[in-house]
């Protein structure tokens, strides 16, 4: 059975990117946390727009999507789900909502884990909601000629219940030791229930919201602000190349943490710039619409879309953005790249 061990990150020899990395996300969430002091009014903005994109994103990593309305209107309990796949939107609407909510109360324990799959899975009305998988499960990846085969052996069904529980205990001892950094710790946990893949349903979403949890937990709490889910799934061919290179070997305890970690990391700092960016934006809303939108092009340092302006700008409607757009090409201030819906648009 697998060892769950995290004395590693103890010894000193940590990769000088990833110790680069966790420096420049805490001086990042440090001026995160004067500015939610000064300006609560911006950041309860930037809170609203985040939730819908997280639970969009993380169920759209899944393959379990519905139009941007439904999802607005599931997220603000507008309309009730229409169908399956709004069913499980639903529920992790409930899930991310009470951990948003509670997190104080809730921790990485057994009995918080079945309590959360089982409140993402209850709207569906799947009666495996909150119980372990009873049947041992694979991960299967297909190539480029369809062809199947199993990149991954998850924990057997019968070792489950056991696997989970010694996590729980691993994470309790590396947590209380002052020596271990806990943002290097968080990923390792997240990698190791993955891999034990407890459920037979909802497992990477499950992964997701126990991030957050911890994140939320340590004092990282800019995914409530800035999509953590979205990142994952903008750049998710990096996530799972990450997760495969450190499930290598891990059935005999001969994986390695550092990519995943790396990548974890990554998408953290990510979050924390974009609300660097987001937070300039908003914060400049006595400034036009129409400066707000030159600014946002300008700014880019890589072509930027209609709809990726519209996210940076929520309360900007996008005909507002395409007309403005269109100003500006004509005036040759910046240039589009692209047609139709494809368009994207950079400084000249």
């Amino acid at each position: 059975m697998r060892r769950f061990d995290y004395s590693f990150l103890n010894n000193g020899l940590l990769p000088a990117n990833l110790v680069n990395l966790t420096s420049n996300i805490a001086s990042l969430k440090t001026m995160a946390g004067v500015r939610k002091e000064e300006y609560t009014q911006i950041f309860t903005e930037l809170e609203s727009v985040a939730k819908v994109q997280s639970i969009k994103s993380s169920n759209a990593i899944e393959g379990i999507v519905t139009s941007d309305e439904r999802i607005a209107a599931i997220v603000n309990q507008d309309s009730a789900p229409l169908n399956h796949n709004e069913a499980e939107i639903a529920g992790y609407r409930d899930a991310l909502n009470e951990i948003h909510l509670g997190f104080e109360h809730i921790d990485f324990r057994e009995d918080d884990i079945l309590r959360l799959h089982k409140m993402m899975m209850s709207i569906v009305g799947y009666e495996f909601g909150g119980q372990y998988k009873t049947d041992d499960n694979v991960i299967l990846e297909v190539d480029a000629d369809g062809n199947r085969r199993v990149r991954f052996r998850p924990t057997p069904a019968f070792e489950t219940k056991q696997a989970v529980e010694q996590l729980e205990l691993a994470y309790m001892e590396a947590k209380n030791n002052a020596n271990i950094n806990q943002l290097l710790l968080i990923p390792c946990v997240i990698l190791d229930f993955l891999c034990i893949h407890p459920f037979r349903d909802g497992n990477g979403r499950m992964s997701r919201l126990l991030s957050l949890l911890l994140l939320y937990k340590n004092g990282y709490d800019v995914g409530k602000y800035i999509s953590f889910e979205e990142q994952i799934n903008n750049y998710k061919a990096y996530y799972y190349k990450a997760l495969k290179q450190s499930s290598n070997g891990w059935n005999t305890n001969e994986n390695t943490y550092f990519p995943f970690i790396e990548n974890f990391l990554s998408t953290l700092y990510m979050c924390y710039k974009e609300l660097d960016k987001r937070f300039a934006v908003v914060h400049g809303k006595r400034i036009t619409k129409k400066a707000r939108i030159e600014a946002t092009v300008l700014n880019s340092l890589t072509p930027i879309s209609k709809t990726e302006i519209c996210k940076v700008l929520p309360n900007v409607s996008p005909t507002t953005v395409e007309a403005v757009l269109g100003s500006m090409v004509r005036s040759g201030v910046i240039k589009r790249i692209g047609a139709s819906r494809a368009s994207r648009y950079i400084k000249a």
